[in-house]
């Protein structure tokens, strides 16, 4: 239990977040995952819908994840 904790206690120092704060960056990469998760399926009935909205945020997802602060 003492190493979970550390680890824990690690990984928010690392990301230099409280645990609310890190909760949230959380939240916000789960939100947009399933809205591209939704596109992607509108988009394999229409394929003419939703063209580019993957590639284009996988630059976004890509900063929401390296959101450190060191």
């Amino acid at each position: 239990m003492k190493l979970l904790l550390e680890n824990w206690r690690k990984h928010l120092e690392d990301q230099n977040e409280t645990y609310f704060e890190h909760m949230i960056a959380a939240w916000r990469v789960v939100w947009t995952l399933k809205v591209l998760g939704l596109k992607c399926l509108i988009h394999s009935f229409f394929p003419f819908l939703f063209t580019t909205a993957v590639s284009e945020k996988i630059e976004c997802l890509e900063k929401m994840i390296k959101r450190s602060k060191q």
